[in-house]
């Protein structure tokens, strides 16, 4: 039976939801985008008229779907080149979801979603229903055919492995932006002991090329060692420009709620770093630069003026 128009309607008001959810499961824009899509050819291809509750329906197809695209993406992620971040997303996007409390800001944060990596699909997908879109266990458990003490079961241990990273801290955004700007100030300083001062013991620097942009194939760990890597980032180098096609202009932003530096060349994204930050000072860097991670990032970044950047780089 062809969708109405009070069909299509229902399906258009759930896909914010659905992309929401989508995009926390998978940490990639585009794929969230994809599965949405698919669930609403599985929508038009069924009988509407029979879903005794559309919403409980859409997200249950959705979520399964994303399932199933996470055991396929950790088989694609063994041959990644380097080191894998998620996609971010810029303050505003509509994908970035709900917000109201802690939580549902902690569970789209840069840093939990790379966490997230840790978790098998089922202990992602209960966490981030229950976490971020407050489903209870019972319904989590007709998503996911599983038994409630079950959902329970895999909530608690998805909890666990996420509450293992350093302990965000909620701050405003002037007090983002001095940070930031610190932050910017010691990096272009060329001088290593500012950042140290800035960074925690344990600091980490990962950065996401792809393959396509030159990046750091490990991990960087301490705070001496990070803020040594930082230091030569933001020297000046003709290497650099050429990787990228010129002097980018640097930006304090936000992106998925945490404080962040944007690096934009003609318009075009080519850069986002995010900063996690706590009560004991910077615990981690996250560099984006996979030109493929950018795309909606930079559709983004142009629908808005932003002014002039605080400095041009290399």
């Amino acid at each position: 039976m062809p969708l109405t128009a009070e069909d299509v309607d229902r399906f258009e008001a759930s896909r914010p939801r659905l992309e929401a959810i989508a995009y926390r499961l998978l940490g990639s824009a585009a794929e969230a985008e994809d599965v949405v899509q698919e669930t609403f050819l599985r929508w038009h291809a069924t009988d509407v008229g029979r879903i005794e509750v559309p919403e409980a329906w859409l997200t249950k197809v959705l979520t399964n779907l994303c399932l199933n695209q996470l055991t396929s993406a950790r088989v694609r992620r063994e041959t990644y080149v380097g080191q894998w971040l998620p996609e971010p997303l810029l303050a505003g996007d509509p994908m970035l979801g709900p917000a109201d409390t802690a939580e549902q800001r902690e569970s789209v944060s840069y840093a939990v979603l790379a966490l997230m990596e840790r978790l098998s699909p089922n202990e992602r997908a209960v966490y981030v229903l229950r976490e971020a879109f407050d489903y209870s266990h019972r319904e989590i458990a007709d998503i996911l055919d599983v038994s409630e003490a079950a959902s329970q079961q895999i909530f608690h241990r998805a909890k666990k492995h996420v509450a293992d990273g350093p302990a965000r801290t909620e701050i405003d955004a002037a007090t983002a932006r001095r940070i930031v700007e610190e932050f910017l100030a010691a990096a272009v300083s060329g001088r290593t002991e500012p950042l140290v001062r800035l960074l925690t013991s344990d600091a980490v620097s990962i950065g996401d090329g792809g393959g396509k942009i030159p990046a750091r194939a490990k991990v960087v760990e301490g705070a001496v060692a990070v803020a040594k890597f930082l230091r030569g980032l933001f020297q000046p180098a003709e290497a650099k420009r050429a990787v990228i096609g010129g002097s980018p202009g640097v930006y304090i932003s936000s992106a998925n709620g945490d404080p962040a530096v944007v690096a934009v060349l003609d318009g075009r994204v080519v850069g986002i770093m995010c900063l996690e930050i706590t009560a004991d000072g910077i615990a981690g860097f996250r560099n984006q630069v996979n030109p493929d991670k950018l795309e909606r990032a930079t559709a983004h970044w142009a629908a808005a003026d932003h002014g002039e950047p605080l400095f041009v780089a290399y």
